[in-house]
């Protein structure tokens, strides 16, 4: 399959890498120096799980180069959806299927306002990868899940392709019926997981190790499952207490996307996650004070590191 990777990090560069190295032709949309370095020596894959590998790649910083896709994995930070969907204009053709693989629960929405809905599927994804140098991404956990399927729920034939191409390069994917549901299951998770590990600088496993910031972050999550149910999400009941369950089996290093963007005083998508259960919350007059103390304490890095006046003589 012809597949465009619309933002070439952690998550990107993982995904498209592994569909390049079974032989789908990937383009790799990226930037600055990561770009220069995919285009100089390919793109590398660092991985005790999956094993190192490099693949030559093609890499621009311009979608219209990589011409009409069949299927788009779109990737990058959802603070920069709207604009990245303007610029992937050129590279969608009239059977392009674009599959958003973000944090937070609104992408294909935003992205279909753009491009047209009819060009957007739902797609969650489930993996711990970050950029480690230019043109070097180092894959830390798995399990790596794509999870994908229409919005209204309906069967259609142009999801099973992107699911075998997916499934050829060794990424466990499946086609959802109810992705609104798994996309706020994912959403009750990640905003305990990245929230919880970036406002406390810690791993999941010291997280929980604390009685105090283990119930911060369960109710963190009932919160966001009250939420959701509030919104007409059909969650399902003890999805919480499982959530806490996987915490408990993972590797207790593990942190979310947001405690890394905050060491490297990048943007936060802080809004995305706990920032959106607030603003959601007030809509359906649900109580969310977990999340707006995550939220409350993030929100000053919105931007990345803020500047600290120097202290007085």
């Amino acid at each position: 399959m012809r597949v465009t990777v619309m933002g070439s990090g952690g998550t990107g560069g993982y995904f498209g890498g592994l569909l390049a190295r079974a032989g789908e032709d990937v383009t790799f949309v990226a930037r600055g120096a990561h770009l220069e370095a995919i285009r100089a020596n390919g793109l590398t894959v660092r991985s005790r799980l999956v094993g190192d590998f490099t693949v030559p790649a093609r890499a621009t910083d311009d979608p219209a180069q990589a011409g009409p896709a069949d299927f788009v994995l779109f990737c990058v930070k959802a603070y920069d959806t709207e604009s990245a969907a303007e610029r992937l204009r050129p590279a969608v053709g009239p059977n392009t299927v674009i599959l958003p693989v973000q944090n937070g629960i609104d992408s294909a929405e935003r992205i279909g306002r753009i491009l047209g809905g009819d060009h957007v599927i739902g797609g969650l994804a489930a993996v711990s990868s970050v950029v480690e140098a230019p043109g070097i991404i180092e894959h830390r956990a798995g399990p790596d899940v794509i999870q994908l399927g229409e919005l209204d729920g309906r069967p259609t034939a142009r999801t099973q392709p992107i699911v075998d191409a997916l499934q050829r390069a060794g990424i466990k994917a499946q086609v959802r019926p109810d992705i609104r549901v798994a996309l706020w299951e994912k959403f009750v998770l990640i905003c305990g997981l990245s929230g919880l590990t970036a406002m406390t600088r810690l791993p999941i496993g010291a997280v929980l190790a604390s009685a105090e910031t283990r119930a911060l972050c369960q109710q963190t999550m009932e919160e966001t499952h009250a939420v959701g149910r509030a919104h007409g999400v059909a969650l399902p009941d003890g999805l919480v207490e499982r959530t806490v369950k996987y915490f408990e089996a993972a590797d207790p290093a593990v942190r979310g996307s947001l405690y890394y963007d905050l060491a490297a005083g990048r943007r936060l998508e802080v809004e995305t996650l706990n920032g959106t259960v607030v603003r959601l919350g007030r809509e359906r007059g649900v109580p969310t004070p977990a999340n707006f103390t995550i939220y409350a304490a993030l929100k000053p890095y919105t931007d990345g590191a803020p500047a600290v006046p120097a202290a007085r003589a």
